[in-house]
């Protein structure tokens, strides 16, 4: 049982060590959503729209490129699409700043409702030179929290890992700790070895 709680650790971490840095633009959220592709077909009755072929869909700051987007849109008028691509990719502006949150996966689903952007199949996730990568990764907009997981792995193999690169914050000094970098040792004479 010890394997489920490292990967419980893990993520706890990486989500501790992200959520604060990861602020989605929050003015894409009244930005329209456009479509481009070299072929739709739509279907007004169930309202799905399924574009093909070198797709791009953007939304304020964010972009989500694929070899093809299926978009669903709910009775009130949220959006839910699903790119497919050899590796499909995300682009958005974090807030109040001039840097960017990229994501990448072999499918990728956006809920407009949620706010949330999930990545699958070998996916990644950068903000400048912090990364990292798994086979399922999960990004709520709403909190500015991710999860990664790594996956269950083969039958017969061990379950796939987490990999993350988180660089130093640059320029500042050192962060103060509450605990010294040595801690007094005195001999004490109460104390006799084991026999």
């Amino acid at each position: 049982m010890q394997k489920p709680i490292n990967k419980l650790w893990a993520a706890v971490f990486l989500a501790l060590s992200w959520a604060p840095a990861c602020f989605a633009e929050r003015a894409d959220r009244e930005k329209p959503l456009y479509l481009e592709a070299d072929q739709v077909v739509i279907d007004d009755a169930r309202q799905v729209s399924t574009f093909i072929g070198n797709v791009k869909l953007s939304q304020g700051t964010m972009l989500i490129l694929g070899d093809k987007i299926v978009v669903m849109q709910d009775k009130d008028g949220f959006k839910r699409g699903t790119a497919y691509g050899r590796t499909a990719s995300f682009r958005q502006k974090r807030e109040g700043l001039d840097e960017y949150v990229e994501g990448y996966g072999e499918r990728i689903e956006y809920d407009t409702r949620a706010e949330t952007l999930d990545f699958y199949v070998r996916a990644r996730l950068k903000r400048e030179l912090d990364e990292v990568r798994g086979e399922h990764i999960t990004y709520n907009a709403k909190t500015e929290i991710f999860q990664v997981n790594g996956g269950d792995g083969t039958k017969n193999g061990p379950p796939k890992r987490v990999h993350a690169v988180l660089q130093p914050k640059p320029g500042g000094a050192a962060p103060v700790s509450s605990v010294p970098d040595t801690l007094p040792i005195t001999p004490s004479d109460t104390l006799r070895p084991a026999e």
